[in-house]
């Protein structure tokens, strides 16, 4: 790994035993042409996903890297603990249950990315064809993505969809907090960046079950868009002349 890739492919896991191999081996066959890496984060997990991820860093060492949490800090920061390890220009998240589909990546990649992407692009946010949930949980998206979008103004208009392909440098623009994972197009917007929307798969997961119960994802998600609301709400940053910065043009 001395070449900094193209492309860096972000996956954050917990409890995923019998989903790593699956979806490593998805992604190494979607992606197969494209200069790639992939960084998974194992935010300590308590089953099989630390051996399993260590096979498979043990069979593809030119591609794959694996990161551990010595404590578990959520989905938010296990991204952020990738973001300070990637090296490609862009990044694309990946979910860990296989729910995303990387051959929507490698599609996008070569419509929008390989040609020359906008310079100001900072995230292709993926937006599902089709929901695998209840009828309940389907409602309840479509109401909290109703109530986002309006309050926050953010081009998007399904961001429970964990598919993202961000601009490296647009990322690295972003505050950390927790949960900051649900607001990714807000907060690249308020840092000064365009926001696009591409229909994407959407699947059963592989194995395991969902980590986020509807009462705990209710009362996060309340009190997070207050506080984004008030976070957009003061303003994005500056950007200086003498900077060869996109976002100045």
């Amino acid at each position: 790994m001395t070449q900094a890739p193209a492309l860096s492919v972000l996956i954050p896991f917990f409890n995923e035993a019998g989903n790593v191999h699956p979806v490593l081996d998805e992604v190494h066959a979607a992606l197969s042409g494209i200069d790639f890496e992939i960084v998974c984060v194992n935010d300590c997990s308590g089953d099989a996903t630390g051996a399993e991820l260590a096979e498979a860093m043990a069979m593809r060492p030119g591609t794959v890297r694996v990161l551990t949490h010595i404590a578990r800090r959520g989905k938010s920061a296990a991204l952020f603990t990738g973001l300070r390890e990637v090296r490609g220009t862009w990044v694309q998240l990946l979910d860990g249950d296989g729910q995303n589909d990387p051959a929507d990546t490698a599609r996008i990649w070569h419509a929008r990315i390989a040609p020359g992407a906008p310079p100001r692009l900072g995230i292709i946010a993926g937006k599902r064809n089709s929901r695998n949930d209840s009828g309940f949980k389907w409602v309840q998206s479509r109401v909290a993505n109703g109530v986002r979008r309006f309050v926050l103004q953010d081009d998007a208009t399904d961001t429970g969809c964990g598919w993202k392909l961000i601009r490296t440098a647009a990322f690295r623009d972003l505050p950390f907090f927790a949960s900051m994972h649900r607001f990714l197009p807000a907060l690249i917007k308020r840092a000064g960046w365009e926001v696009s929307e591409e229909r994407v798969n959407d699947r059963p997961r592989l194995a395991g079950q969902s980590k986020y119960g509807f009462l705990g994802r209710l009362g996060a998600g309340i009190f997070d868009l207050i506080g984004m609301f008030w976070l957009v709400r003061r303003g994005g940053y500056g950007v200086a002349a003498e900077w060869n910065d996109p976002r100045g043009g």
